[in-house]
């Protein structure tokens, strides 16, 4: 199952677009939403579980793992490879964002669209904009200061 995730890397900024599923989910809305939730708590989800002893590293490095697979695959030139990573874009208003990215010789050759948004993925986009943008603004200030 793949289900691109936008936007940033924390809570609210962590927008899963079960609308767009592969294959298509026949979820319900009280499903999308605690999905939702629990996908923007995921990290927080196994902390806890581990009682405060450990993190969530298994999950980052599987992760890294299929991201790093997606660009060996595109800078040998498979065709059509893509992945969603934050990248300085134009997708929305701030000028970093999480989108689905077309991977290639060049590495990230194109960013692409979000696609078509439901209306709860659309209320998720809004709201994650402010805090987004706020995490940006703290990365960018530490850059600058280092």
């Amino acid at each position: 199952v793949n289900v691109p995730v936008v936007g940033g890397h924390a809570g609210i900024t962590i927008l899963p677009l079960f609308s767009q599923a592969s294959p298509r989910a026949n979820l319900s809305d009280e499903d999308i939403k605690a999905l939702t939730k629990r996908t923007q708590d995921g990290g927080t989800e196994v902390v806890e579980a581990k009682a405060g002893k450990g993190s969530a590293t298994l999950s980052m490095a599987y992760a890294g793992a299929i991201f790093a697979d997606a660009c060996l695959k595109g800078l040998n030139g498979v065709p059509d490879v893509v992945e969603c990573s934050f990248v300085q874009s134009t997708v929305t208003e701030l000028p970093f964002f999480a989108s689905k990215v077309r991977l290639g010789k060049n590495g990230v050759e194109e960013v692409l669209g979000l696609g078509l948004l439901s209306e709860f993925e659309q209320q998720g986009l809004e709201a994650l904009k402010p805090e987004l943008k706020s995490s940006i603004e703290k990365g960018i200030k530490f850059v600058h200061q280092s």
